[in-house]
C-alpha cells in the first residue's frame, strides 16, 4: 500500500520477500518523536532499476528519490548521518546488508559444490513393475493414469507456496544455462520447492534464482521502457502456513476467527479439503492469474476477514482435468472395484466430497493399485488441518499381500492390549486390509525422503466408521534396505549384533508402523465431556506423536504378536536391532520431518531407559533385558498423550526428547562421513516407457 501511495508503484505480493521482523526502537526530531514498534523488512528485487520519471511521489511525504548502493547506505547508517532515519546496523536491522551480501557475492563453484554433496546424500534408484497380468485396455487406462498424477504434482506445488509453479518452470527452461543451473533444477526435483528437506528446510535457492516476471502496468508508461521486471519472491524460512493460508496469518488470528463461526462454518475452516483466504487480498493474488494489488481498496486484516474455500473451486482447472482423465480409465479398466474407485475420486475431485472415493479405496482389490487424492497434512505446519495432493500407481504382489492378512486381522485383540488404561480403547476396531505394491509412479506430495508405506485414509469419520488401509511399497523398501539400512548397520551397530539387521524384520516393522496407525484414541473425550479427534487436539504437534506412535506401539505390537506364538520367535532380538540401525536412517531426515521427529523422541527415550547402549567404539546395541519395558513405557505416555488431547504434555515430550543428543551427533557424523546416503531419488523407467 504503502509503495503504491507514495511511489505510484503497484506490485503483485510474489514481488515482495519478508526477509525479517526487527523491534525499532529510536527517537527522533529532538525528542519530539518516540519510535516502538515491529517493523516488516521487505525486499523487491528488479532486474533493472526503475526510472526515476515513473515514479508518482506523493507531495505530501515524498520529496525526491534517489539510487544509492547499499554498501554506501550501510555506511551513512552505522555513521548515524542525521539526513537517513536511524536503523542500527550493528543490531538486527544489519541482516539486510548480510543477506544481501551473501546472496549477491556467492563464489559460484563453491555453491556448486555444495549443491553436489546435498544431491549425493540421495542414491539414484529405478524402480520398476511387472505389467504380466494387467490387460491391454489396463495398460491403456494406466497411461490416463500417469498423466492424471502429474496433475497432482501440480497442484502440490502451488500448495506449497504461491509463486513455486513459477519458480519450477524457470529452473526447469534454464536447467541447460551452465552446471551450476542444472545442480539447482536437479536439487529442486528432489524437494519440490527452494527449502531442503534433510537441512531443517534450510533455503537452497533464493530470490535471486527465481523466475523473471514483466510488469508493464507496474507504474505509468515511460517511453522506450517496457516495465518493471522483477524475480518471483519467496521466503527464506519455509512459511509453516504453506500455501493453505493468508501469509500473513497467525495462528491467534485463526483461532479467533473460528471461534466467531458456527459449528458447521468451524468444520470447513478445520477441514482437511479447504483453504483460508482473505477477503480483502482476492485481487493481490497472482499465484493463478495476473492480477495486480489496488492498494486503495487494501483495508487492515482483522478476524472477519478470513473465508474458507473448497479445493474443489481453489484447484478447479486442475481438479477438472484430472477428473475427466479418471473417468476415462475407469471405463477402461476391467477390475469392478477400481473402476468403481476411479469414478468416485474423480466425482470427488469436483464435489469436495471424499467419503465415498475413500471407502471405495478402503475396498480396492485390483492387480492396478491406485492412490489418488488429498491426505496426508505434513505441508501444513501451522495446524495441520490442510491435506496435500499426492498420487501413487502400482502392481499388486499377490503372494507378498496373502502373507500379510494376520496384521489385519488382529488389530482388535492389539486394541484391547494396548499399555493404557482400559477407558481409552476402542472396542470396535475394525480388521485393516494390506496391499502389498510394486511402485511404478509416485507424484504430488512425495518430496524428499520417499515413503515406504502408508496407511489411510487420515478422516477420523472413516475410522471409525471402517478403520483403515494400508499399502506397502516393497520395491521401495528393498531399494532403501540395501542402499542405506544395510551401510548405516556395518557402520553404526555393535560388530556382535550385526547379524540381527535383516530386511524382514525391517520390513515387518514397516507393516506393524502401518497398522499402529489404525488403532489407539483417534476420536476422543476431552475432560470437559466434549467430543473431538486427536488431530484437531495436538494441531501441529499431531504429525511427530502420531509417527512416533506407530513406530514404538509397533515394536509393542510385533513382541505381543511373539510372544502369541502369531509370528517367529527368531524376529524378536532382530526387529530391536533393525529398528535401531532404522532410526538413524529416519533422524537423517531432519527434526522438522515428522518420521524424523518421532525418531528422535524413541531414540532418545530408549537411550535414557539404557535399551539403547552406546559404546566407546561409537557403536550401539540393543540392551534385551530392558527394551520390554522401555518400549512399553513410553508406548504408554504417547497413548496417554493422544487420548486427553493434551498438547502441552506432548509439547514437553518433544521438546525433552526431540533433540541432537550426543550420541546420535556421533553416529550421524560418521554415517556423514562415509558417504552413506540419506534416502533414495527413484525414477520410474516403465511410466517413462508407456508415456512415450
Amino acid at each position: 500500500r504503502e509503495l503504491q501511495e507514495e511511489l505510484g508503484v503497484t506490485l503483485p505480493k510474489d514481488a515482495f520477500e519478508l526477509i525479517f521482523v526487527f523491534l525499532e526502537e529510536c527517537i527522533t526530531n529532538n525528542g519530539k518523536f518516540i519510535n516502538n514498534e515491529y517493523s516488516d523488512v521487505y525486499l523487491v528485487t528488479t532486474l533493472d532499476p526503475i526510472p526515476r520519471e515513473a515514479f508518482t511521489l506523493q507531495g505530501t511525504e515524498v520529496s525526491d528519490v534517489k539510487y544509492i548502493s547499499f554498501g554506501e547506505y550501510r555506511s551513512c547508517l552505522a555513521e548515524a548521518d542525521p539526513t537517513y532515519v536511524p536503523y542500527d546496523v550493528n543490531k538486527q536491522y544489519g541482516l539486510l546488508f548480510d543477506i544481501i551480501t551473501k546472496r549477491y557475492k556467492e563464489n559460484t563453484e563453491a555453491r556448486s559444490l555444495v549443491l553436489q554433496k546435498q544431491l549425493r546424500r540421495y542414491a539414484p534408484v529405478s524402480l520398476t513393475a511387472e505389467l504380466t497380468g494387467l490387460t491391454h485396455a489396463d495398460k491403456e487406462a494406466l497411461v490416463l493414469l500417469i498423466k492424471a498424477a502429474m496433475i497432482m504434482d501440480d497442484i502440490f506445488y502451488l500448495q506449497v507456496w504461491y509463486s513455486n509453479p513459477v519458480l519450477r518452470e524457470w529452473l526447469k527452461e534454464h536447467a541447460d544455462v551452465s552446471q551450476l543451473d542444472n545442480l539447482k533444477w536437479m536439487y529442486y526435483l528432489i524437494n519440490k520447492c527452494p527449502w531442503s528437506c534433510l537441512d531443517e528446510n534450510e533455503a537452497f535457492l533464493t530470490t535471486a534464482d527465481s523466475a523473471v516476471k514483466l510488469l508493464p502496468e507496474a507504474t505509468k508508461p515511460i517511453t522506450g521502457w517496457k516495465g518493471v521486471q522483477y524475480r518471483a519472491a519467496f521466503p527464506m524460512l519455509k512459511p509453516s502456513a504453506a500455501n493453505f493460508y493468508p501469509p500473513d496469518m497467525d495462528k491467534m488470528e485463526f483461532e479467533l476467527w473460528t471461534k466467531s463461526l458456527n459449528l458447521n462454518q468451524q468444520q470447513d475452516a478445520m477441514s482437511f479439503f479447504t483453504v483460508i483466504k482473505r477477503h480483502n487480498q482476492v485481487n493481490w493474488d497472482s499465484s493463478l492469474y495476473n492480477h495486480i494489488f489496488d492498494g486503495t481498496h487494501l483495508s487492515a486484516g482483522s478476524t472477519c476477514d478470513l473465508y474458507s474455500i473448497p479445493y474443489s473451486q481453489e484447484y478447479n482447472s486442475f481438479l477438472t482435468s484430472a477428473s475427466d482423465l479418471l473417468h476415462k480409465a475407469g471405463d477402461l479398466v476391467g477390475s469392478p472395484s477400481l473402476k468403481r474407485l476411479l469414478h468416485c475420486k474423480a466425482d470427488a475431485f469436483l464435489s469436495n466430497d471424499y467419503y465415498d472415493s475413500d471407502i471405495a479405496w478402503m475396498e480396492l482389490d485390483s492387480k492396478l493399485d491406485v492412490t489418488f487424492g488429498p491426505y496426508e497434512t505434513y505441508e501444513d505446519s501451522l495446524f495441520g488441518y490442510k491435506a496435500s495432493f499426492e498420487a501413487f500407481i502400482g502392481v499388486r504382489d499377490e503372494k507378498a499381500t496373502a502373507q500379510l492378512k494376520l496384521f489385519g486381522d488382529n488389530l482388535q485383540v492389539l486394541e484391547q492390549n494396548l499399555p493404557m488404561d482400559d477407558a481409552y480403547k476402542s472396542k470396535d476396531i475394525i480388521a485393516a486390509p494390506i496391499r502389498v505394491v510394486q511402485l511404478l509412479f509416485n507424484a504430488g506430495d512425495v518430496k524428499g525422503p520417499q515413503t515406504i508405506a502408508f496407511n489411510l485414509p487420515n478422516d477420523e469419520r472413516i475410522v471409525k466408521d471402517r478403520g483403515t488401509a494400508m499399502v506397502i511399497l516393497k520395491n521401495v523398501s528393498e531399494a532403501k534396505f540395501k542402499e542405506i539400512l544395510q551401510p548405516i548397520a556395518d557402520a553404526c551397530i555393535a560388530k556382535e549384533q550385526h547379524e540381527l539387521v535383516d530386511f524382514e524384520s525391517f520390513f515387518t516393522h514397516t507393516i506393524c508402523h502401518e497398522c499402529c496407525h489404525g488403532i489407539g484414541p483417534h476420536t476422543i473425550i476431552l475432560p470437559d465431556g466434549r467430543k473431538s479427534t486427536v488431530r484437531l487436539e495436538l494441531q501441529d504437534l499431531h504429525s511427530a506423536l502420531e509417527e512416533a506412535k506407530a513406530d514404538i506401539v509397533g515394536l509393542w505390537a510385533l513382541r505381543f504378536l511373539i510372544r502369541k506364538h502369531l509370528l517367529p520367535s527368531n524376529l524378536e532380538k532382530s526387529m530391536y536391532v533393525s529398528f535401531l540401525a532404522g532410526c538413524f536412517r529416519s533422524v537423517r531426515f531432519g527434526l522438522e520431518e515428522a518420521h524424523g521427529k518421532g525418531q528422535a523422541l524413541i531414540f532418545n527415550w530408549l537411550l535414557e531407559k539404557e535399551a539403547f547402549v552406546f559404546h566407546p567404539d561409537e557403536t550401539f546395541s540393543v540392551n534385551f533385558d530392558k527394551v520390554d519395558e522401555a518400549v512399553e513405557s513410553l508406548s504408554r505416555a504417547i497413548l496417554t498423550i493422544q487420548a486427553k488431547g493434551e498438547k502441552e504434555g506432548a509439547s514437553l515430550l518433544l521438546q525433552k526428547y526431540c533433540t541432537i543428543t550426543q550420541p546420535l551427533k556421533v553416529a550421524l557424523q560418521k554415517l556423514e562421513s562415509i558417504h552413506v546416503p540419506v534416502d533414495i531419488a527413484p525414477t520410474f523407467p516403465v511410466a517413462k516407457r508407456l508415456l512415450e
